[in-house]
């Protein structure tokens, strides 16, 4: 085995995006891009991503195994592993990917999907061959977000009543949805198709689809499964279920300190859940076992050369010892490289002379110098990510409603009091602002920590209820008392006040006690609150402002850690307490009535605070789903507005909130579930959540900033051009099964360069057999017919354009699937469709040109991709 670094790496730069390898004899040899995410399960091979993130470039290296690779190519390929991440600087992030259990992230990378083939290289097959007819083969697609699809046994047994499968006749592809395959599977499946067409076929195929509940209106593409896979005969089995973790099982972090010292593999339980940072010494290596689902093994920057290079064999030897299946993820990592989902598994991560924890910076210098960042309202809109991380739809200048739960139903409160919260109560506050021209809403659940279950379950009931009475359209937010986002304190203009406990109802208002403190924290109207604390010197902080309501006097105290601006606001706040003038003392100057007030002196917290910064935790995408009695959650690497799925319930973690979107098609089970999803979610999570972390409930098409701000291009239009999913649209758009069946009559027959074989890409015959190009409204007008005025007949072999009504427009054969150099010269191939005649536009889009130039910019886009003219 070489042990110097392949020529094939040399090669590699810092440019972003996927290298892939394959081991051929031995060796790494680049594989061509065209053939990316099609892998021979005989081979092994290496996959190199790059990566742009808010906090520098990352790298992942992969290396997978085929079921069928032989022992020495996976032996070459983990030494190949070693000797790339040593060329990259011991930097990347290192996966074991075992076929068919490969990591999302891995799966991330291939968004048409996975292909597994069989054979190899060793078996003379070539990743690439374009064009290539004489193909018949099965695929079992599996997967909603990151579809794999596996060649199996061409016959009907192959089949069952889950999946979908695609049946690739080299010309022709047959899509076959099973009765309980979903409208996602079937939409990534028909992606797949798609891609195999393009890449493999030139675009020179033909797609239908099956509905395997509706056969009987098929007959003609049934015609040719029967033809290939022979009559059915008796029932479909069931499909086979999804091996997936659910969050209890990953929840369940160990961690092992690892060491070969003694001569033999020696494995010592270090710590459960929640794990801390300081666990893992630079000198060592440890094993962290996420609940068998992934074994990750990190490396510290001191542990000498064998042991790191030892961590893949020991991470197999604890797989081996722990009965795990040989198909176990294993993520090795370099200290100082952790990806960010290992650091989520620590109770607390920070990075030396950056952060204490996430979204706290260490401040030089005394109290009274801690920074104050401003923030400026007037850059949401133009900067959605800002709204995002500040959690802030608008300015707050919107319209407030109050209501308190009492008896179980919503009572309005009196405008007069409103931002006074009481503990013992729960209320609903709706607001309601202005978002492209038309009312939105955000609808606050607030709990206080001494209402009663019935109140808070009434609260949850009395918000279905306002939220149906405005169409669904509020976006959610259950909030739990003391953990108010920061919108939430905007809307009431600095006047939020937070009692301990009794109630606000007028009935039932408990006796005030004789003294009350109040912690004011803020520094202008968009983020001031006042909570009432326990009435002793121990609640003081240096760093805040506190008034102390007496029968006879209030004080306000200001600790030497506060700034002007907080003094300001604190006033302002002291004056809605009490009315009666406040003495303002300052820290160590206190008269001695302050002290006997507050029963007599007592150390409090003096330390500095640290300042708060913008959020650095990296957002996270689920898709939910416990349908099966576990709750799974599945993991979107790279996400963006189209791994929304209307069919779904998706979670959006940014540590601070946790949001819930709710496609308008999922189901009622998951819609009723999503809560209760979401503090399963906190409470199973590694790393021990705080369980009242804000829970916000989104709608499709009502998606505030602060969610949309999370997604790097997101489209407001996206589903305001009616309910028609991707999926109709995109079947819509394959045309008439005529065009498949005229070219499968003969199923031998799988070479379309045939002579005198129909090509797919237009249903009629061959240049070698066909009258020249006529377009629409010529009808009749062949080379022999002298064309009428305006109308010029072209050579389907020329690259001339032809005159329509004085335009120079060409046939689509010489405009559809052709790449810049294919194209008659001068065209732009940006704008491949205005070079069609009005008519041949109308037939290949369904619509006008007027229409088509109304839609939306991305809509086009999509419309142009799905008749090969993008």
């Amino acid at each position: 085995m070489p042990t110097v670094t392949p020529e094939a790496f040399k090669n590699i730069g810092k440019s972003l995006g996927l290298q892939i390898w394959t081991i051929e004899k031995m060796e790494v040899v680049p594989v061509p891009p065209k053939a990316y995410g099609n892998f021979f399960d005989g081979d092994c091979y290496l996959i190199l991503f790059v990566s742009k993130t808010a906090r520098g470039t990352t790298q992942a290296l992969h290396y997978w195994i085929g079921n069928a690779s032989s022992q020495d190519e996976q032996g070459a390929a983990a030494m190949y592993v070693t000797q790339l991440d040593d060329y990259l600087g011991g930097g990347p992030t290192q996966y074991r990917e075992s076929q068919g259990h490969e990591s999302p992230e891995f799966k991330s990378y291939f968004k048409s999907g996975i292909v597994y083939k069989k054979g190899g290289v060793a078996s003379g097959f070539k990743h690439v061959e374009t064009n290539v007819y004489n193909i018949r083969r099965l695929l079992h697609a599996k997967g909603k977000k990151n579809v794999t699809a596996t060649e199996v046994e061409l016959s009907w047994s192959s089949f069952n009543s889950g999946d979908v499968f695609l049946l690739d006749l080299g010309k022709v592809i047959v899509q076959w949805n099973a009765p309980h395959s979903n409208r996602t599977e079937r939409l990534k499946a028909l992606m797949l198709a798609q891609d195999i067409k393009d890449r493999e076929r030139g675009g020179r195929a033909q797609i239908g689809i099956v509905d395997a509940d509706q056969e009987d209106q098929y007959p003609e593409l049934m015609k040719i499964m029967t033809a290939v896979l022979g009559e059915r005969r008796g029932e479909l089995k069931e499909a086979p279920p999804d091996d997936r973790a659910d969050q209890l099982q990953k929840s369940n972090v160990r961690l092992y300190h690892v060491s070969d010292a003694t001569g033999s593999l020696m494995v010592q339980e270090v710590a459960t859940r929640p794990l801390t940072q300081d666990l893992l010494k630079h000198e060592d290596c440890y094993i962290l076992d996420q609940g068998g689902a992934t074994v990750f093994v990190w490396k510290g920057k001191e542990a000498n050369k064998d042991e790191k290079r030892a961590g893949l064999n020991r991470a197999m030897g604890f797989i081996k010892a722990k009965n795990y299946p040989p198909s176990t993820s294993v993520v090795l990592l370099n200290d100082g490289a952790e990806s960010a989902m290992f650091k989520q598994l620590f109770k607390k991560w920070t990075v030396k002379w950056q952060t204490q924890g996430l979204g706290k910076k260490h401040t030089v210098g005394k109290i009274a110098k801690v920074e104050q960042t401003k923030f400026d309202v007037t850059e949401l809109h133009a900067r959605p990510e800002l709204a995002a991380q500040q959690r802030m739809v608008d300015d707050a200048s919107g319209k407030v409603e109050v209501w308190r739960i009492e008896d179980n139903e919503p009572v309005p409160v009196d405008p007069k009091t409103y931002g006074q919260f009481y503990g013992g109560d729960c209320y609903l506050v709706l607001y309601t602002y202005t978002k492209t021209n038309r009312p939105a809403y955000i609808l606050y659940m607030w709990q206080g920590l001494h209402a009663s279950q019935g109140e808070i379950t009434a609260s949850a009931y009395q918000a279905v209820n306002i939220d149906n009475r405005y169409n669904g359209e509020p976006v959610q937010v259950r909030v739990t008392m003391g953990k108010e986002p920061r919108h939430f304190l905007a809307i009431f203009k600095g006047k939020l006040i937070i009692y301990e406990g009794g109630t606000g109802r007028g009935g039932k208002k408990t006796e005030e006690p004789p003294v009350r403190l109040f912690q004011v924290r803020g520094t202008d109207e968009l983020n001031t609150k006042a909570t009432e604390v326990p009435a002793r010197a121990s609640s003081l902080n240096s760093n805040d402002i506190f008034v102390l309501k007496t029968e006879q006097t209030s004080y306000l105290w200001c600790g030497k850690g506060c700034s002007g601006d907080e003094r300001e606001m604190a006033k302002a706040v002291a004056n809605n307490l009490s009315k009666r003038e406040k003495q303002t003392i300052l820290e160590r100057q206190e008269p001695s009535d302050f002290w006997a007030a507050l029963g007599g002196k007592a150390p409090y917290a003096s330390d500095k605070r640290f300042q708060e910064e913008e959020i650095e935790y990296d957002p996270r995408l689920f898709e939910c789903s416990n349908q099966t009695g576990r709750f799974i959650m599945t993991e979107i690497f790279d996400f963006s507005q189209e791994d929304l799925d209307e069919d779904d319930v998706m979670l959006l973690d940014t540590w601070e909130e946790v949001s819930l979107w709710i496609g308008r098609s999922a189901n009622d089970y998951e819609k009723k579930e999503s809560i209760t999803s979401a503090k399963e979610y906190l409470q199973t999570h590694p790393a021990g959540r705080d369980l009242d972390t804000p829970i916000v409930e989104v709608k499709q098409g009502f998606e505030p900033l602060t969610f949309t701000g999370w997604f790097s291009a997101w489209d407001s239009h996206k589903w305001s051009t009616g309910n028609r999913s991707c999926y109709d649209a995109m079947r819509g758009n394959l045309g008439d099964v005529t065009a498949i069946t005229q070219i499968s009559v003969d199923l031998n027959d799988t070479d379309l360069n045939k002579k005198g074989g129909p090509t797919p890409a237009s249903p009629s015959p061959s240049p070698s057999a066909a009258p020249a190009y006529t377009p629409h409204g010529s009808v009749g007008q062949t080379l022999d017919t002298p064309p009428s005025r305006g109308v010029q007949p072209a050579d389907p072999c020329s690259t001339a354009p032809v005159t329509v009504n004085g335009k120079e427009c060409y046939p689509p054969h010489l405009l559809m699937n052709k790449t810049v150099e294919e194209l008659p010269p001068g065209l732009d191939p940006g704008k491949k469709e205005q070079y069609l005649s009005d008519e041949d536009f109308a037939d290949i889009f369904g619509m006008t040109r007027q229409e088509f130039y109304n839609t939306p910019g991305w809509r086009q886009v999509i419309l142009k991709k799905q008749n090969n003219l993008f």
